[in-house]
């Protein structure tokens, strides 16, 4: 395999950070742009050992660049609503070239933040983009601000629709309590739209924004009632693309129960609780009758997650909006859960790793949950068995260490019905 020529084998620590400096000294040298450089174990037993979490290997981590910056001029400071209804002040700026980008805008993120920064409209800023990719405001010049500058002020009420805005005691975030908002609508729709989410390819900015202010989605389940006629009668729709979108909204409604969790856009539950949720219940009604309590008990679910999962099932627009969807034709429930038969590894709880040869990851799991069993990311004394395959991580180490049963690949194939 080739290899970056700059490439180097460091014998210490302090050989790794002078090697890190070095480079970075020498960044607008490059023929192309970094921002930084990745610090790996040279060892395939060590990297073995320490394996990975579900996010990155253990045995590498990456040092980053100091952020390349610029000064700018904040023109307005504008509120967006985000899918829950967050109110977000956001810098537009006068535009700067930065790292090759053009920046016109950065997010201020909350109202506590603007006032910490004390950032006005006219004020001078250096701006910066976060890990040289996301336009941040680091701080305002105050020699260059203007002498009738004002402090912002959080807006009462939501700009888009006009409803009250109301920040939670205890939290940053100032939100519209209006869950009929058509921006909010618009954001939840590009979420679900999303490649992460239900997968909806053409279903872009301007086609939601057309949609919502046409009145011809209300809701999600709206989205599967379009057809091509509709579509095409949209501006910047020629028949062949408003079928290709009709086309990928039918597409969408097998994705399964894990996507699905994770596109309705429940507070607090990401694509990784969403995955938890779906492995554990395998069904949107076994989900929705599940206490706070018994959520809870759930590895990897912690009390927040746990409370905001049972608050959205509780509320009767939500639980409506999932009969609607059903109504559509989405599936409810993950492909592997819905199949019927016995429950054999009912109330067992599994971790999988290292790699295997008859099946992959995604396929074992579908079995351990067919079969009534569960799947959890991380081993602890409630686990019952640890699968292990090929180039096994850290938690086969963590199974001995706990005592819990380690499961080689023939075995675990018998134990689901599997074996040769």
């Amino acid at each position: 395999l080739k290899t970056n020529p700059r490439s180097r084998r460091c014998a210490s620590l302090d050989e790794v950070i002078a090697y890190c400096r070095a480079l970075e000294a020498e960044r607008d040298r490059l023929e192309y742009e970094a921002d930084g450089v990745v610090v790996k174990v040279d060892d395939l037993e060590q990297q073995r050992r320490l394996g990975a979490t579900s996010h990155h290997p253990r045995w590498a981590i990456a040092y980053k660049f100091a952020a390349r910056q610029a000064t700018t001029r904040v023109r307005a400071i504008q509120v967006k609503v985000g899918k829950t209804g967050a109110l977000t002040p956001v810098a537009l700026l006068e535009p700067v070239e930065l790292a090759g980008v053009t920046i016109s805008r950065a997010s201020l993120h909350n109202e506590d933040e603007v006032r910490k920064k004390d950032i006005r409209v006219g004020d001078t800023v250096v701006v910066e983009r976060a890990g040289d990719v996301i336009p941040y405001v680091v701080r305002m010049l105050p020699e260059r601000r203007p002498p009738d500058s004002k402090p912002f002020q959080m807006p009462k009420r939501c700009p888009v629709c006009g409803a009250a805005a109301f920040r939670p005691e205890g939290e940053a975030i100032t939100r519209c309590t209006n869950a009929a908002c058509p921006a909010q609508l618009k954001e939840r729709l590009l979420h679900y739209g999303s490649r992460r989410a239900m997968d909806i390819e053409h279903l872009g900015e301007a086609t939601v924004e057309q949609l919502v202010d046409r009145g011809l989605v209300r809701d999600f389940a709206d989205l599967y009632r379009l057809d091509v006629e509709t579509v095409a009668g949209l501006e910047r729709q020629a028949e062949k693309s408003a079928q290709n979108l009709v086309d990928a909204i039918r597409a969408s409604k097998d994705r399964g129960l894990a996507r699905l969790l994770f596109a309705l856009g429940i507070r607090y539950a990401g694509e990784h609780v969403a995955r938890l949720l779906a492995a554990h219940y395998g069904s949107m009604d076994r989900l929705a009758k599940a206490g706070g309590e018994e959520l809870a008990e759930i590895h990897g679910i912690g009390p927040r997650i746990a409370e905001s999962v049972h608050l959205f099932f509780g509320q009767e627009a939500n639980l409506g909006a999932i009969r609607r969807l059903r109504g559509a034709g989405v599936r409810m429930t993950e492909e592997a859960a819905a199949e019927a038969g016995p429950k054999t590894l009912a109330g067992k709880s599994f971790v999988l790793t290292g790699a295997l040869d008859r099946m992959t990851r995604d396929e074992a799991r579908g079995a351990i949950v067919r079969l009534g069993g569960r799947v959890t990311s991380s081993v602890s004394k409630k686990t019952d068995y640890v699968v292990v395959g090929r180039e096994p991580g850290s938690k086969a180490d963590d199974a001995r260490r706990l005592g819990v049963t380690l499961l080689e690949e023939p075995a675990f194939l018998a134990l689901i019905g599997k074996g040769a």
